[in-house]
């Protein structure tokens, strides 16, 4: 073993511990074979754009995790018996377990292995599958509702994904999405390295997105950086 090892893994775990990880997050990041300038963006991953581990199940499905962000979109879409819902990058499934309640037929996607088998535990009622937000396996207009809880801001081709979103919902359809705004870069809700690997948009540029993909009766609610996008097809 190098001389430097030592100091350089207590380093890597002093920095995977900031972030509620542990050795086992230590162990993956060692057998992934990435060089140390690849990290930053492994640790997005594990802990955020993709989630892996132990740790990242436990916050997933807790009870709390992004519970501001679900009551805003359950609050604006305000789900009935008759809609069908689609949620893109459902986590560990517990916006589709709330909206199973209003008695909606409901369907998440996600394009971690690991949220799709948390989410199909914690949303047992609901169709879960493993699919990218950017071509999403489902034919026009099948859904009546479309959600996202703070995945916005990781996709690089934002657009494309409205205009997904837009092609699955049936006329007159409904969108809500929440997202971080950049006011928030660097504090707890988009700590580093995180926020570097992700996208913040203006009120008015989420509006633009959401417009350019042919959305209708597009609104952007701002609250202390926390940004609601509501719209229709």
């Amino acid at each position: 073993m190098p001389a430097h090892q030592p100091d350089h893994d207590r380093g890597i775990a002093r920095r995977l511990s900031s972030f509620g990880l542990g050795e086992e997050d230590l162990t993956a990041w060692r057998e992934s074979g990435l060089p140390d300038s690849a990290f930053d963006e492994w640790l997005t991953d594990r802990v955020a754009r993709r989630p892996a581990g132990s740790r990242a199940r436990s916050v997933y499905g807790a009870e709390d995790v992004h519970d501001f962000a679900r009551r805003a979109i359950l609050g604006a879409l305000a789900l009935g018996a008759k809609d069908r819902l689609l949620e893109v990058g459902c986590g560990g499934g517990l916006l589709l377990r709330d909206a199973l309640d209003s008695g909606a037929a409901v369907t998440g996607i996600d394009h971690s292995e690991e949220m799709v088998a948390l989410a199909r535990e914690r949303a047992p009622g609901a169709n879960v599958e493993l699919a990218s937000a950017e071509t999403l396996p489902f034919a026009d207009a099948s859904f009546s509702a479309v959600a996202m809880s703070v995945v916005f801001f990781f996709f690089e081709r934002p657009e494309l994904v409205l205009s997904e979103c837009r092609r699955v919902l049936a006329a007159d359809g409904r969108i809500a999405v929440y997202t971080t705004a950049p006011e928030l870069r660097g504090t707890p809700a988009a700590p580093e390295p995180l926020a570097r690997f992700g996208h913040f948009y203006t009120d008015a540029q989420l509006a633009q997105l959401a417009r350019g993909a042919a959305l209708r009766d597009v609104a952007v609610d701002n609250s202390g950086g926390g940004q609601l996008i509501t719209g229709r097809r």
